[in-house]
């Protein structure tokens, strides 16, 4: 199957620029290919990481791809899917965010031998930190008609409210980064999300005018993705669902995928994960006639957190939610509490022996001692995983996980999280 006939089949095309070109180029060559993200942060999320399973895919299949860091781009800022200015960040900042998302791009894509000879990673403000602003505007702004740019949906849409002439520049320079690569690493086809539609296509008309008109350079960009009840993908109730560990922990990561609704995992296992077609369309039957076993939530859940955060993290993660599902917390480790449990009723304590009881009530756990004694007398409370109903029972800093954290259970679901100080 041919690369585009197979992103058609994964619903993953929302635009391209010349379809039967690009067909025709993707079947005579390795076609080098590139898509950018700027350091708006020092993480990308899951939205971000769309595009690039895109590329992916294209390499897979032998193509080239090059990721571009937007260290130029993304001083600047990127008015696209913005109704306000953005705030400028420092330099400082913005080489901070470089960093780490080239190093996220090095552990997503650069893992093997084989990905470090077919990838390449680069740096738009390495070919326009030297760039004057009498060359800026002789050899690029001089190919950019203003009509043509004030039609750009991304421009039209905030000619209202207003847009500065700095972002207003900002197809201008992503236009630069296509002619860049397409002279120096020969690159062909830009791939970008819907929004990016207008930034591309100037690049492609930069490219025509310097290059002439026979130059053969293409776009591809891929639909916004929404869930079944018409929200935004890849926001869980604590906010954006991060590719960095420490901001998203892996077993947050796995749960995010665990709990799609049967209506989007067969979407989501299309755009995030390389299974063959023939086993997703046996989940697919699988969602149809047993959604209660969410065979297709559990494989989806395991690809991508595998992709993202390795084996090892995915193990955790497993660890972890079944700990959980069967209250056998016992078998987990201080950093695998911290990561299942850091969303929990949060307290701090002294590591001071008490009477359980009454520690309790001075957490706040409990309301009070009568209710302490009593959810004790009942059976109602567990400690590490270990039910205590003695109601003389003293608890010591030793019941805890490696000195750092104390689980507490209320009930058959209600858990607590002490930190020891």
């Amino acid at each position: 199957m041919n690369i585009i006939d197979d992103l058609m089949w994964r619903g993953a095309i929302n635009q391209m620029t010349d379809e039967e070109g690009l067909r025709q180029l993707t079947q005579e060559k390795a076609v080098s290919l590139y898509c950018g993200v700027d350091p708006t942060g020092d993480s990308m999320h899951i939205g971000h990481l769309i595009p690039f399973m895109i590329l992916r895919r294209f390499q897979l299949v032998g193509h080239r791809p090059v990721i571009v860091i937007g260290g130029a781009t993304g001083s600047i800022g990127d008015p696209s899917g913005r109704t306000s200015e953005r705030v400028l960040q420092t330099k400082e900042q913005v080489q901070h965010n470089v960093e780490k998302l080239t190093s996220q791009m090095k552990r997503l894509f650069l893992t093997s031998q084989e990905d470090q000879e077919a990838v390449r990673l680069v740096n738009n403000y390495d070919w326009t930190k030297d760039l004057s602003l009498l060359d800026f505007l002789r050899d690029y702004g001089k190919h950019f008609n203003l009509n043509t740019m004030l039609a750009k949906d991304v421009v039209a849409s905030r000619l209202e409210v207003g847009i500065s002439f700095t972002e207003f520049s900002y197809q201008i320079l992503q236009s630069i980064d296509f002619l860049q690569l397409f002279r120096k690493e020969d690159v062909q086809v830009q791939i970008g999300g819907a929004d990016q539609w207008g930034n591309i296509t100037a690049g492609l008309e930069l490219i025509r005018k310097v290059e002439g008109a026979e130059a053969r350079a293409y776009g591809l960009t891929i639909p916004l993705m929404l869930k079944s009840d018409g929200t935004k993908f890849g926001k869980s109730a604590g906010g954006a669902v991060w590719l960095d560990p420490e901001k998203t922990t892996p077993y947050e990561f796995y749960q995010f995928w665990l709990n799609q609704d049967d209506r989007d995992v067969i979407k989501y296992i299309k755009y995030f994960t390389f299974l063959e077609k023939e086993e997703i369309e046996a989940l697919e039957v699988s969602v149809q006639e047993e959604p209660h076993k969410r065979q297709a939530q559990k494989r989806l859940a395991e690809e991508v957190t595998r992709f993202v955060h390795g084996e090892a993290a995915l193990q955790d993660a497993l660890k972890i939610t079944n700990a959980l599902f069967t209250g056998d917390v016992q078998q987990l480790n201080a950093d695998e509490i911290e990561q299942g449990f850091k969303n929990m009723p949060t307290f701090e304590s002294e590591k001071v022996e008490q009477n359980l009881a009454t520690w309790l009530v001075d957490l706040g756990i409990e309301p009070s001692r009568r209710q302490s004694r009593e959810d004790i007398q009942n059976g109602a409370i567990s400690i590490n995983g270990e039910k205590i109903t003695d109601l003389e029972h003293i608890w010591t800093p030793e019941q805890s996980f490696e000195g750092r954290f104390v689980l507490v259970r209320r009930g058959k679901k209600k858990y607590f999280l002490v930190k020891l100080k």
